[in-house]
């Protein structure tokens, strides 16, 4: 079934029924707080979107009134569409691309174009990520806080002056469900193909009314993966992890709040599996113009790797691997968000702390021979520290100001097992072919500074005007070390220490043309970070340091809602002008593909999104959304490959989703269905935008059918992802140098049952 009969299928679905899922509704925060506030609903009636609430701004606005390209998620939306882990928000927001290369860590997050595809520890993403206000800098760390939320944050565009710190693509923010004064409790439980469990629950408990609080939820996944080892018919591509979160809310006074949360949390899947594809032609009829194996010979047996393994099944899901590592991932997370309200002023105090550990062995190659295998070993602690003084209410004047402290501390002790056949020890090496056991211990320090203000005066009732800026500073210090033969040969040693520093910012203009539309525009300035490649090389020129990105975005946009608040209608319209675009890639020499990370000179990023929510009638409630983007290189070389007038990876031309939620009482229950669409462009996947490193356009439908009994506290049903079995590509790695590409592959079709139950 092609890719316009399955879009066809759904959007006749959508027209038929279906809407956002029911919103959550969080309990109320104290004034200005970083929490959104309860929402302001509408009068009851059938036919009428409800408001969100957001805290974009660092304080609790409505959605409508925000003056920035937002979309929010709520918890209730999130668990309806099964997104457990922050890689299933890939597809969820316009223009949100989110990919990765291994089963517990590093999501590579990209934002109308704007992302890394690194995947070394000491780079940071160009989308910020943010847990409960705390910065999540570690890439180690971003990937188990999806469970029990009130609400998900997608800021869309550069945020320079509010949040600042790498955030030149974006920024997510990630809140926790709160505790209040009322005795609740939830469970969700789920079975389904590969043997998948999916356990998720929570209690608040009031210990004393307007005083304290406290919630525990937690999180277990697993399942026995879906793809299979052709040589041992085990299966992986697995899930098989825990967490754990505790949340205390305190309030001693009226005036003051204090929420601590602590989330602890642990993946033993295996390493990823991932599919072979031969490169190394040993025919000439198999041979390409670019000397490698043609695309229709692939596996015809005529093509190998560098050994002589020959991959010659079509089957994503099938492979020939050597051994089955271990993801071992381990995480510890402190936020604690202290609120003083001092009458025309509020104090906000955000305090975080984060532990990340992980060891992954990982079968690289995937072939039985030995070509390359890979062992990751990193840990990286974080503390933070934000101070913020922000306006009361909505006086004419408003204003944040605060200041921001980070000190981060990573160590890294990974390596490549490259060729093992042709070692004739442990200790052997070949520097000049590339071959043996190559490590590069490394450790970064960073300490970073940030001072920042933001200011929204309304200049009429209807004309509101926005200034901000901010200054930024890291310090980083790195050591790296290039060894071989397991440490026993040094290569080089590479020491410095530098200060990044930055201005950011934002200027803005905002008109209400009524009650429900008003138009904005904005000039915004963002930075990334400079720092050190962490990398695997044996060239210390590789080392860096890159130099900071910057960006100068303008945007436009209209927020509305129109036939009397049935339909919400949101548009936004962007221009990147981008110097110093930090951008990986790889180069061949001989036997060796080197990495690299560097400073492309210039990128232009241009388009458009388009958000609908409509509510026909009551119990239906549909929306859609779609982007277009175009994001090319300007003038980029590296390593004497010209890269100029190409298009960024997990850049997308168009995408667009679609959700359709309804709900019918009936005599013996509410029956509830939904049915989501996810439509994606041609994408790239290397930077040369290698015809063979592309994936064609997708699209994914999934779909949910239950029944809510008992006064709505009990729901079961059927759910189902990817209903129609579309091809899942993720990523495409080449490792030319050996002989095959590496093919990613997220899970085909997926299907089960669930239960829901609340108090």
């Amino acid at each position: 079934m092609g890719i316009a009969t399955r879009i066809g299928i759904s959007l006749s679905a959508m027209a038929a029924a279906l809407p956002a899922a029911a919103q959550d509704v969080p309990r109320a925060a104290a004034p200005n707080a970083t929490r959104p506030t309860t929402p302001v609903a509408g009068d009851g009636n059938a036919g009428q979107v409800e408001d969100i609430v957001v805290t974009a701004q660092k304080r609790s606005e409505k959605l409508q009134d925000v003056p920035i390209a937002v979309t929010a998620l709520t918890g209730q939306t999130l668990q309806n569409r099964r997104v457990l882990d922050l890689v299933d928000l890939s597809n969820q927001v316009p223009a949100l691309q989110i990919k990765t290369d291994d089963n517990g860590a590093n999501p590579r997050i990209f934002i109308r174009g704007v992302g890394v595809n690194d995947f070394n520890p000491a780079t940071a993403s160009a989308v910020g990520i943010y847990a409960d206000g705390v910065y999540v800098g570690s890439p180690l760390a971003q990937r188990l806080a999806f469970f029990d939320l009130q609400q998900v944050e997608v800021l869309r565009g550069p945020q320079g002056t509010l949040y600042g710190r790498n955030t030149t693509g974006g920024a997510i923010n990630v809140l926790s469900r709160l505790p209040g004064n009322d005795v609740a409790a939830d469970v969700t439980a789920e079975y389904g193909r590969f043997n998948s469990v999916n356990l998720q629950g929570g209690v608040s408990l009031p210990v004393k009314t307007d005083l304290l609080a406290i919630r525990v939820a937690g999180l277990y996944q697993r399942d026995d993966g879906y793809s299979l080892n052709r040589l041992t018919g085990n299966r992986g591509n697995d899930t098989d992890r825990w967490a754990l979160r505790g949340v205390v809310h305190f309030t001693p006074s009226s005036t003051v709040t204090d929420d601590l949360i602590v989330s602890t949390g642990r993946s033993r899947a295996g390493s990823i599996w991932a599919y072979n594809r031969s490169l190394s032609p040993q025919t000439a009829a198999a041979t390409g113009a670019d000397g490698l194996c043609r695309p229709d010979s692939y596996t015809s047996g005529a093509c190998t790797n560098v050994l002589g393994y020959a991959n010659t099944s079509n089957n994503l899901y099938e492979g020939d691997y050597s051994f089955e590592g271990k993801d071992k991932v381990d995480l510890l997370t402190i936020a604690n968000t202290f609120t003083a309200d001092l009458g025309a002023t509020v104090f906000v105090a955000v305090t975080g702390y984060q532990h990340a550990k992980r060891d992954d062995a990982e079968d690289t190659d995937a072939n039985p021979l030995g070509v390359i295998t890979a062992r990751y070993k990193a840990r990286q602690n974080t503390f933070s520290q934000e101070v913020r003084l922000q306006s009361a209410g909505h006086p004419v004047l408003r204003y944040v100001v605060g200041a921001y402290y980070a000190h981060d501390d990573l160590s890294n002790d990974s390596s490549y097992d490259v060729l093992r056949a042709l070692q004739t020890g442990d200790a052997a090496a070949d520097l000049a072919n590339g071959f043996g056991v190559f490590g590069w211990p490394l450790t970064q320090k960073t300490d970073s500074y940030a001072g920042f203000g933001q200011l929204d005066y309304d200049v009429t009732d209807r004309l509101t005007l926005t200034g901000g800026l901010r200054y930024s500073a890291d310090r980083k210090r790195f050591h790296y070390d290039s060894v071989a033969a397991n440490g026993a040969i040094p290569i080089f040693t590479f020491d410095d220490a530098r200060t990044f520093d930055s201005v950011s910012g934002k200027a803005g203009v905002q008109y209400r043309l009524s009650p429900t539309a008003n138009v904005y525009a904005s000039y915004s300035r963002g930075t990334k970070s400079g720092g050190f490649f962490s990398g695997q090389t044996t060239n210390p020129a590789d080392i860096g340091p890159y130099k900071d990105e910057t960006v100068n975005a303008y945007e436009a946009g209209a927020k509305t809602e129109l036939l009397g608040r049935a339909l919400r209608a949101n548009v936004a319209a962007f221009y990147y002008d981008y110097q110093n675009l930090q951008v990986y890639t790889t180069v061949v020499d001989g036997l060796i593909t080197r990495q690299l990370f560097t400073n492309a000179s210039a990128a232009r990023i241009y388009g458009a999104e388009l958000e609908l929510t409509a509510t026909p009638t009551r119990g239906l409630s549909v929306s859609l959304n779609g982007a277009y983007l175009h994001g090319t290189y300007r003038d980029f070389r590296s390593a004497g490959n010209d890269y100029s007038g190409n298009t960024l990876p997990s850049a997308p031309r168009v995408s667009v989703q679609g959700a359709v939620n309804w709900e019918k009482p009936t005599p013996f229950g509410t029956v509830v269905a939904q049915s989501n669409i996810n439509f994606r462009s041609k994408v790239f996947f290397d930077t040369a935008n290698t015809p063979r490193l592309t994936d064609q356009a997708r699209a994914y439908v999934d779909g949910r059918l239950g029944v809510r009994l008992a006064q709505d506290r009990l729901e079961l049903g059927v759910w189902g992802r990817n209903l129609f079995d579309e091809t899942n590509i993720s990523d495409i790695t080449s490792i030319e140098s050996l002989g095959f590409d590496v093919v990613s592959v997220g899970p085909p079709r997926t299907y089960g049952l669930y239960l829901k139950a609340r108090y």
